[in-house]
């Protein structure tokens, strides 16, 4: 086999793997032969692994999901930036925490950065927050829950270390208040700003554990990988664990069936309960 030839799929083991991933985390892969093959043929000659079906029989088998997080990690794109759809920071601020200041007496805000990659999103809202609340922020506990998938991104999250292309769109002011350079090309989220998110791992597709309803859930460009069944059933969730008159945000590439959810439409991406 020539060094850059691709491990051919069948459409048979493409069948079957599109239903195994499906089931497990709701990622519908059917129409992603090309894609799947392309990116994991040179991890699999890698390892020693000449066919698909050898590669699929050692998922099965993961019981601690090291293998399957990796197979995720090559198939979705975890790409973000810091202020990623600058639009829903600017709704935050104007609309949502002035909302949340105003009817929350306990000053306890809860927010859920579901489907988090890398972190970018859950630091930008919690910068968004500091910036907002001023001195009024001791007085609040605004900690933000973080989940994802993947133990890979999570770990990228926690170190909170970001090269220079993802916080392109922080203004200078944002940049030497809430960053730390840490060499030529890195930057790393403060201290102040790191305590304020709890990065957790967790699957869309299981049931929501989480107690307390939150008050704003972000789950955007993450449902564009869910059949409509799947989002629709995901967002039902959403609505059965946000608190009346809480938000949700999702990508402005994706959109929801207005008929078939709860959610009132605010503008585009933008939802609430």
């Amino acid at each position: 086999m020539a060094a850059n030839s691709m491990i051919e799929l069948s459409d048979q083991e493409l069948v079957e793997l599109s239903r195994f991933v499906e089931e497990k985390y709701g990622i519908v892969l059917i129409k992603k032969k090309m894609l799947i093959q392309g990116r994991l043929s040179h991890m699999l000659r890698e390892r020693g692994i000449t066919s698909f079906r050898d590669y699929m029989n050692i998922l099965y088998k993961d019981t601690t999901n090291t293998e399957i997080t990796s197979f995720l990690n090559k198939i979705t794109t975890n790409h973000s930036y810091f202020m990623r759809e600058s639009e829903h920071f600017d709704f935050l601020t104007k609309q949502v925490l002035p909302y949340l200041e105003a009817n929350r007496p306990s000053k306890v805000l809860r927010i859920w950065s579901a489907g988090c990659s890398a972190g970018q999103e859950a630091y930008t809202v919690a910068m968004a927050i500091d910036e907002y609340f001023g001195t009024r922020k001791a007085g609040w506990d605004t900690s933000i829950l973080a989940t994802d998938i993947s133990m890979n991104v999570l770990s990228r999250a926690k170190a909170a270390v970001y090269p220079a292309a993802d916080i392109k769109d922080i203004s200078p002011q944002w940049r030497s208040k809430y960053f730390v350079q840490k060499g030529a090309d890195q930057f790393q989220v403060c201290d102040k700003i790191r305590k304020e998110v709890i990065f957790r791992p967790f699957n869309l597709m299981d049931p929501i554990p989480f107690k307390n309803p939150f008050d704003l859930i972000l789950c955007r460009n993450v449902m564009i990988y869910f059949d409509m069944e799947t989002k629709e059933k995901l967002v039902e969730r959403f609505y059965n664990h946000t608190v009346s008159g809480g938000y949700l945000f999702i990508g402005h590439s994706e959109g929801i069936n207005r008929s078939a959810t709860r959610f009132q439409y605010i503008k585009p991406a933008i939802y609430r309960k």
